[in-house]
C-alpha cells in the first residue's frame, strides 16, 4: 500500500525551481490565484511577507510533484499531511481544486501575517535530541508551547520570539544537541492564533469541501476525514500541536509500506527513518 505524505511550508527557497510545462502551470496559477511571481519570488498586487511565499512554494510544489507522481502511474492507497500540508492534500484527495487550494493558502496566510505586523515579533524554534516531557518542561519554563510533535527526539516550539529564544538557549543548556529558531509572521500550532478565529472561520467557510475519494488521516488523532469535518479541521489544525510520529505510526499500522513525500526536500522521510529506528526498542529517558 502507497501513503502520500504533504509536508509543511519550507523554511528557505528552493535552489532550482522544476522546467518544465507542468510547474510553469503551476506558477501561472500562483500568479491568477494568490498574485505572487514564484520566479521572482515577488508580490505582485499588495505586498504580502516571505513567510506566506514560502507558504505558497510549498504547494506549489507538492502539486507539481502530485502531478509527476500521477503522470507515472503512482497512485497512493491513503494520504496524510503535515501542518500547512493539508491544502494540496485536499487535492490529491478530491476535496479541493488545485485553484482553490492555492488560494486558501494565500489567503489564510495572509490572514496570519496580520499577527507579525503588530510589535509581537514571533518565532518557531527547533529542539533536537530532548525528549518530549525535558522540552514540555522548556516550553512552560519560557511561556511557549510544542507546537510539532515530529518524532520522540525532534520538536518544534511556537511563541514569541524573545521567548523563543530563551527557551532554546534553555534546552541547549538541559542538553539538546541542536537548537534553531526560525521567523515566522504567527505562532502556529498554537492557542494564540486563535485570536484571529473568527477571520479564519469566515475564510474557510467560503469553500465547499467535497467528500474524500480516498482516506485522508488527521494528524490529530489519526482517524480518516469526512467532508464535514474538513471546515473545522482547518481551524483547529492551526491552534493545535501536529502529531507526526503518532500519524506515522498509525499509517504503519494502517498496512502503508511506500511512502512518497509529495513537496519540497525529504523532511518526513528523515522523520519516519527516526520513528523506524526506534520501533520495536524500550523508550528511553
Amino acid at each position: 500500500m502507497n501513503c502520500f505524505m504533504f509536508p509543511g511550508q519550507p523554511f528557505s527557497l528552493s535552489a532550482l525551481l522544476p522546467d518544465d510545462p507542468d510547474y510553469a502551470h503551476i506558477v501561472a496559477l500562483v500568479r491568477q490565484q494568490a498574485h505572487f511571481d514564484l520566479v521572482k519570488f515577488i508580490w505582485l498586487k499588495e505586498p504580502g511577507t516571505d513567510q506566506v511565499g514560502l507558504q505558497l512554494l510549498g504547494v506549489a510544489q507538492s502539486l507539481y510533484q502530485l502531478r509527476r507522481l500521477r503522470s507515472h502511474g503512482v497512485w497512493p492507497d491513503l494520504v496524510a499531511q503535515h501542518s500547512m500540508g493539508i491544502y494540496p492534500a485536499l487535492v490529491a484527495c478530491g476535496s479541493l481544486s488545485e485553484e482553490q487550494a492555492i488560494e486558501l493558502t494565500w489567503r489564510v496566510g495572509a490572514c496570519l501575517s496580520a499577527m507579525g505586523k503588530t510589535q509581537q515579533r514571533y518565532a518557531l524554534g527547533s529542539v533536537i535530541g530532548l525528549t518530549l516531557d525535558r522540552v514540555q518542561a522548556v516550553a512552560d519554563n519560557n511561556q511557549v508551547y510544542v507546537a510539532n510533535h515530529n518524532t520522540s527526539r525532534h520538536f518544534l516550539l511556537s511563541g514569541g520570539k524573545p521567548q523563543v529564544d530563551q527557551a532554546l538557549a534553555e534546552a541547549l543548556a538541559s542538553g539538546a544537541f541542536s537548537a534553531r529558531s526560525f521567523p515566522c509572521d504567527a505562532p502556529l500550532h498554537s492557542p494564540l492564533v486563535a485570536q484571529l478565529e473568527g477571520e479564519l472561520e469566515d475564510i474557510f467557510a467560503g469553500y465547499r469541501y467535497a467528500h474524500p475519494v480516498l482516506p485522508l488521516m488527521n494528524h490529530l488523532n489519526q482517524s480518516y476525514l469526512v467532508a464535514d469535518e474538513i471546515r473545522s479541521f482547518l481551524l483547529r489544525e492551526l491552534q493545535l500541536p501536529v502529531y507526526w510520529e503518532r500519524t506515522y505510526r498509525a499509517l504503519k499500522a494502517a498496512g502503508i509500506v511506500s511512502f512518497y513525500e509529495v513537496g519540497e526536500g525529504e523532511t518526513l522521510r528523515k522523520f519516519n527513518r527516526w520513528i523506524d529506528s526506534e520501533i520495536d526498542k524500550p523508550a528511553v529517558r
